[in-house]
C-alpha cells in the first residue's frame, strides 16, 4: 500500500545510528546518505518500499505525530524482541505495555512498541499464523 515513509528528525546522525541498528534486525542495510541541496537525509530501501529520515526542509524543528504509529511486520516474536531491544539500546524508549501477545479482533498479535530519539512511535508486529 505504501511506497515510502519519511520521518523528520532533529539529530540526523543519532537517528541514523538508531535506525541502522533497528532496521538491521530485519536484514535491512544501513541507510544511504543523500543531500538534496538543502538538508541531509538517509534512505533505507527494501524491495517493497522506503523509509527515510531527514531534517525538515523548512528549517523548523522535527516533531512527532501525536497519535501516529508506524508498524513494522516481523517474521517471529524473536525478531520483534530483537527489533525492540536494538531500538532501546540505540536511543529509543520503550512505551505502551512491554513486548508481548495481545488478543485483538483479528486474532493474537505480538506487539513491541517504542519511540525513536525524536518521539516517533514505532511498533514491531508479529501476527500469529492461522491454524
Amino acid at each position: 500500500m505504501f511506497s515510502h515513509v519519511i520521518l523528520g528528525v532533529n539529530d540526523l546522525e543519532a537517528s541514523r545510528t538508531f535506525y541502522d541498528a533497528l532496521l538491521g534486525t530485519l536484514g535491512i542495510k544501513p541507510g544511504a546518505y543523500n543531500h538534496n541541496g538543502v538538508v541531509g537525509r538517509y534512505f533505507y530501501r527494501t524491495p517493497t518500499g522506503l523509509l527515510g529520515i531527514t531534517q525538515p526542509i523548512n528549517g523548523e524543528p522535527a516533531t512527532h505525530g501525536n497519535g501516529s504509529t508506524i508498524g513494522f511486520a516481523m517474521a517471529s516474536t524473536e525478531q520483534a524482541d530483537a527489533f525492540h531491544a536494538a531500538g532501546v539500546a540505540n536511543g529509543g524508549i520503550t512505551c505502551e505495555d512491554p513486548p508481548g501477545w495481545r488478543e485483538g479482533p483479528s486474532g493474537a498479535l505480538y506487539l513491541a512498541y517504542l519511540r525513536d530519539p525524536d518521539g516517533n512511535k514505532l511498533c514491531a508486529l508479529f501476527r500469529k499464523p492461522k491454524a
